[in-house]
């Protein structure tokens, strides 16, 4: 399964649509792009794996692994990127703002659906993280 994330870049942060197949499926928010320093950046485009994750805080979720220079990225819900995230990817039901969103835990909910049984007949996911346009800080 490959999943493809188009971002467009602002200041303030980062907003996205994932698409599977030539569907959207969700929108995204994250920090701004800040040279991929930890916890106040966005991750770099590229192409990373998704595998399921547990934790007390989000329950299942999904993890991108070997993101370069970076750990515990993680795509959890998150309504608004300045205040929620550290360098994760929120799925989002609307884009309301530059890095800030509305009805994460829903888009979370359908984003998972999907994953999840990929994952679980044992398929690999793949996200390919682009760009439609960036605006440097």
């Amino acid at each position: 399964m490959i999943l493809v994330l188009n971002r467009i870049y602002f200041p303030e942060g980062t907003n996205g649509t994932l698409v599977y197949k030539g569907k959207t499926i969700c929108h995204t928010i994250e920090l701004p792009w800040k040279a991929n320093r930890p916890q106040i950046s966005c991750i770099p485009e590229g192409e990373y794996f998704i595998v399921k994750r547990y934790s007390t805080k989000f329950g299942w979720h999904l993890e991108l692994v070997e993101v370069p220079n970076r750990s515990l990225i993680l795509i959890h819900p998150a309504n608004n990127a300045a205040l929620q995230l550290r360098g994760c990817i929120a799925p989002v039901s609307q884009l309301a703002a530059p890095g800030q969103g509305r009805k994460s835990r829903l888009a979370m909910q359908q984003l998972t659906a999907i994953v999840f049984r990929e994952l679980d007949a044992k398929e690999s996911v793949l996200l390919l993280i682009q760009s439609q346009s960036k605006v440097e800080n």
